[in-house]
């Protein structure tokens, strides 16, 4: 049996890492890809390529227009947001949610006006590719 403060059985398996909530830095995001207050805690290093953020968005906040070589898979944990795609399509999303980008599909996301909103978000493939800020025009639309 596995106690804290105790040398670990040895398995067959790996040892699990375990980081506990109150250790998980949060950081601003960057405001050249990000319009309102946004902020973003990384939960894996990107092994194999693939990157796992939790993100949480203000009301009204959101990412600006971007893709990711190898799709995102984004999770919404609370709150209630949007996200629009490069064809203007607009879908509302809330806690329990799942939205899939395949990989290279213009799109943001973000809070909805009057609700925070957090996700966890999964990519792969390499460094997002940022385009320009989402307008109000463009994330009035729905």
């Amino acid at each position: 049996m596995f106690m804290a403060g105790r040398t670990p059985c040895r398995t067959n398996f790996p040892l699990m890492e375990h980081k506990p909530s109150q250790s998980a830095g949060w950081n601003p995001s960057p405001p050249d890809h990000f319009t309102g207050s946004v902020w973003n805690s990384r939960i894996s290093d990107p092994k194999d390529g693939v990157k796992m953020l939790a993100v949480q968005f203000a009301p009204g906040s959101r990412t600006d227009w971007h893709s990711h070589p190898g799709g995102q898979l984004l999770y919404v944990i609370s709150g209630s947001g949007l996200v629009q795609t490069g064809d203007g399509a607009t879908i509302a999303i809330s806690a329990g949610d799942v939205v899939e980008a395949p990989p290279g599909e213009r799109h943001w996301h973000g809070a909805s006006p009057h609700s925070p909103m957090m996700h966890l978000s999964v990519t792969s493939g390499g460094d997002t590719e940022w385009e320009g800020s989402v307008s109000d025009e463009e994330y009035d639309r729905r």
